[in-house]
């Protein structure tokens, strides 16, 4: 079976590269963007399976990117993980579109669950 591609964006570079870290205990190709301006274009490049983006970024935000790609055919899809540290965090991904809310700070082991479900609705 091919490996799953899971695509991180965030315009944190630190947790940017935390998550794909932790993302090479699992069995995935992972691609980062900081910059969600290039995110809609390298996700069409891509095709990921799972795309794990924040909300709160400058210029493009993450509910605003989720929207956009629940509006694209091609897209439409795509396994979505939302991670904030916004109070209304969960609700504003609900309405987004997002298949999955986690709060920042999260537990690692609790992403990774997360990630372990991800990649069977990926399936």
């Amino acid at each position: 079976m091919a490996k799953k591609r899971v695509f991180i964006c965030d315009d944190d570079k630190g947790i940017t590269d935390m998550l794909e870290m932790v993302l090479e205990l699992e069995d995935v190709d992972t691609f980062t963007e900081t910059d969600s301006v290039h995110a809609y274009d390298r996700l069409l490049q891509f095709k990921p399976d799972i795309l794990i983006v924040d909300l709160w970024m400058p210029i493009v935000t993450g509910d605003q990117l989720i929207k956009r790609i629940r509006a694209n055919q091609e897209l439409k899809n795509l396994y979505i993980i939302c991670i904030s540290a916004s109070r209304d965090g969960l609700q504003v991904a609900d309405e987004a579109g997002a298949d999955q809310f986690m709060a920042k700070p999260f537990d690692v082991e609790e992403f990774l669950n997360m990630i372990e479900q991800a990649i069977g609705s990926a399936a």
